[in-house]
């Protein structure tokens, strides 16, 4: 008996829609729902974590940024903007800001001699100093080499940020200042994180630098 062929007809236009009307609004929704609650459990926090950056910046201190998968996309998105700018209604020279994930050698030189679980605590241990903040990006909160950056941080007296979701996990018992977006959902914690992570060093950029025109208006 001949084996039936395979349809490899692409869905017309309109029942894409139609399919999948219910599921864009659901995922529109889960993030509106997202937001609404971040605006008021992530508040203070927020607030925290730019003071302790502002004063970090102020001292001549540095921000160490490490993450992993899209947590490390995070991470050296958000020190491009430091280094480079975020507002453009701000002129103002560069911040620095190193995402441990872009150090490809030292990475995976850490990864093999120590294990992945040490890669960014050697970083940290190399890199970090009493006037610095560690930054930790995580959705989950638990990931072992994140655990391990923050406590070597402890070691060397700086303080430490943590941007996570899923309730916190073990990073947050780490964390000076722990933002946590109240969601279980990936996608949505790192929707959130890096719109938290805008508001965040655009604050840190009007306190060292001025407001934006933006801000001035009534």
């Amino acid at each position: 008996m001949a084996a039936k062929k395979k349809n490899n007809t692409l869905p017309r236009q309109h029942d894409l829609l139609a399919h999948y009307a219910g599921f864009y609004k659901d995922q529109v929704q889960e993030l509106r729902t997202v937001l609404q609650k971040t605006a008021v459990i992530c508040r203070r926090p927020l607030f925290q974590a730019a003071r302790l950056m502002t004063a970090s910046f102020h001292n001549r201190g540095k921000l160490l940024i490490c993450g992993n998968g899209g947590s490390a996309a995070d991470a050296q998105h958000l020190a491009a903007e430091l280094v480079i700018r975020l507002s453009k209604k701000i002129e103002r020279p560069g911040l620095p800001a190193v995402a441990l994930n872009t150090d490809s050698s030292a990475l995976t030189a850490g990864a093999n001699d120590l294990g992945f679980a040490q890669a960014y605590a050697r970083q940290v241990e190399a890199l970090g100093h009493p006037e610095d903040i560690l930054l930790v990006i995580s959705t989950s909160g638990n990931s072992p080499n994140l655990v391990k950056a923050l406590q070597m941080a402890v070691v060397k007296k700086m303080k430490r940020i943590a941007l996570l979701g899923c309730g916190g996990g073990e990073c947050l018992k780490l964390a000076d200042v722990g933002i946590v977006v109240p969601s279980a959902n990936v996608q949505r914690i790192q929707e959130t994180q890096i719109m938290l992570g805008h508001i965040l060093l655009e604050m840190v950029e009007t306190e060292l630098y001025g407001k934006p025109d933006s801000r001035r208006k009534k």
